[in-house]
């Protein structure tokens, strides 16, 4: 039982909670997780786009943030006593959510968990739900882990303050 946990992580507090759920899921079944970031183009343009004039590598930069988010999370992890390994997958090879779902394939993961931030309306019709489309693909099962209430209501003004470029660089939707 949910020995082989996939977490999809991207920075955010909603990708921190799912990460708690995964290891208190790993810690009850003696399991294993593998964190999972994913760089993809949005998130280049994104942060590309963020610092327009500025004159960077920003394929390096977001490899260096996800590596420092993967870090800090298989830390966590071992804290609580679980085992975990990181992959940073920056290959361009198909969207998130096709990452995601090919990784837990060829890992082979029991489990996915992904935070979601639960987005409605227009902000889902923009910026879309790799969630969604993770727990329609996946062939295993998919735990879903909202935002909590106030940082659902709180996520349009921060959005727009500031750019957090681990978390633009994996958004769930």
């Amino acid at each position: 039982m949910y020995q082989r946990i996939l977490v999809a992580v991207d920075g955010s507090p909603t990708s921190a909670r799912g990460l708690d759920e995964a290891i208190g899921i790993a810690k009850f079944t003696q399991g294993r997780l593998r964190l999972f970031h994913v760089i993809d183009e949005l998130s280049l343009a994104l942060a590309m786009n963020a610092y327009a004039g500025y004159a960077r590598d920003w394929l390096n930069e977001l490899r260096e943030k996800g590596r420092k988010l993967l870090v800090e999370g298989k830390a966590a992890a071992q804290a609580a006593g679980v085992e975990a390994d990181v992959v940073l997958c920056d290959t361009f090879s198909g969207s998130v959510h096709e990452q995601v779902t090919e990784e837990a394939r060829t890992w082979p993961a029991d489990l996915i968990v992904v935070g979601t931030h639960g987005r409605r309306g227009v902000g889902r019709f923009i910026m879309g739900s790799s969630a969604e489309y993770i727990l329609r693909c996946a062939t295993v099962p998919v735990l879903l882990v909202r935002a909590a209430e106030a940082e659902t209501k709180a996520e349009p003004d921060a959005a727009s303050s500031k750019l957090d470029l681990p978390s633009a660089a994996l958004s769930f939707g």
